[in-house]
């Protein structure tokens, strides 16, 4: 049958369970945030704030715009071959051979959306150009920048060294 001190018991233990639970994230909070409460407005920091020194950007050259032909001449396509592992995942280099991406065979002077079969996104189908050294800069600094709505899904190569290596690279693949 039904025993109600049994009942009381577990009841009990449960609501005591709860209350330590509900306890112990109200001192959590008290000792991780310093007693703020929950605001998260502008006073509330997460972390610890470092002092470094102050630096005059006022007195600071800016880095000079260095033009990306210059860049490709002293071009490495070996440091090329490693910059793209970061595309080998999408990108094949046998002609022919599609992979999530376009194959990259002779990808250089090649007509943007100039794969037959691909499922090109439509502002690089439709795009009437070829993918020159400056298009392919263009577009591996940041692809949906150059080409907007193109369903690449790569953010980009920051560094001008690497799209140029990567380039090299790219014109010996069938080039």
């Amino acid at each position: 049958m039904f025993d109600t001190m049994t009942f009381t018991k577990v009841l009990g233990a449960g609501c005591g369970a709860l209350l330590m639970f509900l306890l112990g994230g109200w001192g959590a909070e008290l000792i991780y945030h310093g007693g703020g409460g929950h605001g998260h407005g502008e006073e509330h920091v997460q972390g610890y704030k470092i002092e470094t020194a102050e630096s005059d950007d006022a007195d600071a050259e800016p880095e000079p715009e260095v033009d990306f032909m210059e860049v490709m001449a002293v071009a490495d396509a070996a440091a090329g071959e490693k910059v793209f592992s970061k595309c080998k995942a999408c990108h094949k280099l046998e002609d022919g051979e599609n992979g999530v991406g376009p194959h990259l065979y002779s990808v250089v002077d090649r007509d943007i959306g100039g794969i037959d079969g691909y499922a090109y996104s439509n502002v690089l189908a439709e795009n009437p150009e070829a993918w020159t050294i400056e298009n392919l800069n263009g577009f591996l600094e940041d692809p949906k920048g150059w080409a907007p709505g193109t369903k690449m899904g790569f953010n980009g190569l920051s560094k001008a060294d690497d799209r140029a290596n990567l380039i090299a690279y790219l014109q010996g693949i069938g080039g």
